[in-house]
């Protein structure tokens, strides 16, 4: 399964829609009717992306992105704001509010699946679809094979999902918790160690092709998947 999406929309037969359709391109989708409740279930569970419709019952669509732009768990959250207003000071306004993608009502599903890949694709790659390949070693996150050179490596899920995020996240430095954030998800109750046994895991995998030594131990800090000194 892709991505999970939360469509945050009071129209029912919109919501069908965009459901049936995100479903078909293998997305998983949520459905929230008013930014209350999409707020709620935010903190519940975090979505990896929230299509939110601006007209909605009490508390608009643009307001609600403002709301998670200025709370540190959702600051990074792609938003794709739906709109029927097509001025371009609307669409400034709906940029202004945090918004990293703005569609304007009628809207073909393949546009917008075009830009849920694109928004997904710079936001949090992690979650695309998209193959991954960083010196030789290649990751393909629909297959979920890995290969390096002529090698295929064969991973645990978490290792898998670990070795995703590491990849696509190159040269930047993670804490454990982060990682457990990033990789285990909000509601995963273990502690910080639980980190390091994994990455040991997944070192063990990649000594065969070398690329164990790009799992680096940041003292102090955490983990980055880097090939420099740090």
């Amino acid at each position: 399964m892709g991505a999970n999406i939360l469509v945050v929309e009071d129209d029912r037969g919109i919501q069908a829609l965009l459901k049936a359709n995100l479903v078909q391109a293998g997305y998983a989708v949520d459905i929230a009717d008013d930014a209350e409740q999409a707020h709620a279930m935010v903190h519940g569970a975090l979505p990896d992306m929230l299509l939110i419709d601006w007209m909605l019952p009490g508390m608009s669509g643009i307001d609600l992105a403002r709301l998670l732009r200025h709370d540190d768990r959702t600051r990074q959250t792609p938003i794709i704001i739906l709109t029927a207003r097509d001025d371009e000071r609307d669409c400034i306004t709906g940029f202004e509010a945090g918004a990293d993608d703005y569609v304007v009502k009628p809207f073909s599903p393949r546009e917008l699946l075009a830009r849920i890949s694109a928004v997904l694709r710079r936001s949090a790659p992690e979650v695309s679809e998209q193959m991954v390949e960083v010196a030789g070693l290649r990751l393909n996150p629909v297959s979920r094979h890995v290969q390096a050179g002529e090698h295929d490596l064969v991973l645990g899920p978490t290792e898998f999902r670990l070795l995703h995020f590491l990849m696509t996240h190159a040269n930047r430095v993670y804490s454990r918790s982060q990682l457990l954030e990033k990789v285990w998800g909000l509601d995963f109750q273990g502690d910080e160690r639980t980190v390091d046994v994994h990455i040991r895991r997944l070192r063990v995998t990649l000594q065969r092709s070398g690329h164990d030594e790009w799992v680096k131990t940041v003292r102090g800090t955490g983990y980055c998947f880097s090939s420099r000194e740090l």
